[in-house]
């Protein structure tokens, strides 16, 4: 701990999920004071994604305060494969990681945590995966008192904050045109739009999961997508993600049945689709499914401050329809300095992996998306680039 002008700073290790549990509303405050703060690090998101895939006395919540108030967090846990590292919450279902900092506190707060994660990581390689460019936790990397290397990680596709009228007059001629009538013929065919509010949420993300199924039907669906845990943590997260204007669950009806669904998510300065699900018959009615669900999506990402659109991980096809600009998240690794070795060791490791994934790639050029929100590596690809 130490003292300025301002008050005293501590940093302290949150272990267990109650407490974490607790800690709901000033994690939230924390989280709209943050201005790189994705929807992926709020306390909706991070609490359900534990109670679902956590491991018991695995939680290492890194908190620093100033007299008290919240100003800072680290989000992760531990993990023992295939060494022991520290890595974030949310796992790879979570598109981007970052520690959340107060805007107007910035400096002491990656100071404290940057103390106490050299304690907590007395044994163990940080392993902070899907960091963006402007991410606070690249404060963290450049405050790192030990050893650090810096990998990159998935590509992401972003447009501006802007409704859909002003995406597509950023393209050329014959594209923009094509692109106005893909979206004039959604309007001929009558298809509406109905946000769920929260009371409906479950069951408008059940129907987002069973669309996402058929839409994959014999192409290899993520599995992970089909479990019972992946569907609990959509709807308890989403349930307050709603509720608190960071996320929308649409469902798209044609002759009053519904045939696409999706859930976005928003924060102060980015929005875009997380999972998406429709009706393979939509293809014969000649629809395109990106403009139905990015014209919605725009909407809402119109209204941010000097935010984007980000289409998320990966490059496929058609995200380039769109004309957007791509960005390479980073992989940050940091140890003590006596951990040297071991994080020389967990730097190789990760570089194999990736090489071993860019060659499954090249094998199957529909596997762009291993997640499958997008497109599906088949099953025999999943297991060289799943990720740790």
């Amino acid at each position: 701990m130490n003292t300025d002008r301002r008050g005293r700073l501590t940093v302290t290790l949150c272990r267990d999920l109650p407490d974490f549990a607790d800690l709901a509303a000033e994690w939230d405050a924390l989280h709209r004071r943050c201005p790189t703060a994705t929807p992926f690090q709020s306390h909706a998101w991070l609490h359900s994604w534990w109670l679902s895939y956590g491991t018991s006395g695995r939680l290492r919540v890194l908190l620093a305060r100033r007299d008290g108030r919240l100003i800072g967090a680290a989000p992760l846990m531990l993990a023992h494969r295939p060494m022991p590292l520290l890595v974030p919450m949310g796992g790879s279902i979570s598109d981007f990681f970052d520690i959340l900092v107060d805007g107007e506190d910035a400096a002491a707060a990656v100071t404290a945590l940057e103390r106490g994660l050299h304690r907590a990581a007395a044994h163990a390689v940080v392993d902070l995966r899907e960091v963006r460019p402007d991410a606070s936790a690249n404060l963290l990397f450049d405050a790192w008192s030990g050893a650090r290397s810096s990998l990159t990680d998935s590509t992401c596709m972003e447009l501006p904050a802007e409704p859909i009228e002003a995406l597509i007059g950023r393209m050329t001629g014959s594209r923009a045109q094509r692109a106005r009538a893909k979206l004039r013929r959604i309007d001929t065919l009558g298809i509406e739009c109905r946000p769920a509010q929260v009371h409906r949420v479950a069951g408008a993300i059940g129907t987002l999961l069973r669309l996402h199924e058929l839409q994959w039907l014999g192409r290899g669906v993520n599995p992970e997508h089909l479990r019972p845990r992946f569907c609990a943590h959509l709807v308890r997260s989403t349930r307050r993600m709603v509720r608190d204007g960071e996320a929308s669950v649409r469902e798209f009806l044609l002759d009053g049945e519904v045939v696409a669904a999706d859930l976005s998510f928003r924060s102060a300065r980015l929005a875009g689709g997380y999972l998406y699900g429709a009706d393979p018959r939509l293809r014969e009615r000649k629809v395109d499914v990106s403009s139905l669900l990015l014209r919605e999506i725009a909407r809402e990402a119109g209204a941010l401050d000097r935010g984007v659109l980000s289409l998320l991980r990966g490059a496929e096809q058609y995200k380039g329809n769109w004309a957007p600009v791509p960005v390479v998240n980073q992989r940050l690794l940091l140890a003590r300095s006596a951990l040297v070795p071991l994080l020389r060791l967990r730097e190789a490791q990760v570089t194999v992996r990736d090489r071993a994934a860019e060659t499954v790639k090249s094998r199957f050029p529909a596997a762009r998306d291993w997640r499958g929100r997008v497109g599906e590596l088949p099953a025999a690809g999943l297991a060289l680039i799943g990720r740790s």
